[in-house]
């Protein structure tokens, strides 16, 4: 019993992110940080199955090494609406300013747009994609993408989890049961909706914060 408990224990340290006034406001908001609490809860408990088998994490604060490599990050709608809300509302100067002048200028091929000397500037609303990519043993050479050079190092997502935190996000696409929500998931058909967040038109993100501010001055 006892050890079980143990086992269970990094899982149950995650915390939800809230936004009491935000989530009041727009509904969508509620269902993607359910997700996000979801998916970083089966992200934990994949990294101590992996600690369990004796790899050890290589991800750290600081290390960027996978936002500069991977050249596809794909993103469901609700999350590209989180990051927009996330940079038009919860952002300030500086680093604000810094992001827009990133956007405007980002181009495809580019290190992800959010990266700002070496930090994620949207941490907290990063995608389920971001938050499930993690790494063994040793840190990404320069210019490596682990996923390609050693798949077996690389944290598989738990299906359970990511099955789960899809399903707190359906609402948001339309109104059925259910069922049908969940023959989406398992089915994998909302993949099919997920853009590629090197092929978004980020600059019109830096115009729309930059007039969300000027409006507020």
């Amino acid at each position: 019993m006892s050890k079980q408990k143990k086992r269970r224990q990094p899982a149950s340290r995650i915390q939800r992110l809230g936004f009491a006034e935000d989530e009041e406001k727009y509904s969508w908001l509620s269902m993607l940080l359910d997700a996000y609490y979801i998916t970083d809860q089966g992200v934990a408990e994949g990294i101590e199955l992996m600690r369990r088998k004796g790899h050890q994490l290589a991800c750290a604060k600081g290390c960027s090494s996978c936002c500069v490599t991977h050249r596809s990050i794909p993103a469901y709608p609700i999350e590209l609406v989180g990051i927009t809300w996330y940079a038009v509302e919860k952002l300030s100067d500086p680093i604000r300013g810094h992001l827009q002048i990133r956007l405007q200028q980002h181009r495809k091929g580019d290190p992800c747009a959010f990266l700002l000397d070496g930090i994620c500037s949207i941490h907290p609303l990063r995608p389920m994609a971001c938050r499930q990519f993690n790494v063994f043993n040793r840190i990404c050479e320069e210019g490596e993408d682990a996923y390609y050079t050693r798949r077996h190092e690389v944290l598989t997502p738990l299906k359970k989890y990511t099955n789960k935190a899809f399903m707190a996000t359906m609402p948001f696409y339309g109104q059925r049961s259910r069922a049908e929500y969940r023959k989406i998931v398992e089915n994998g058909m909302m993949h099919v909706a997920a853009k590629d967040m090197q092929q978004c038109n980020w600059q019109s993100l830096a115009e729309k914060m930059a007039d969300t501010k000027k409006g507020d001055e």
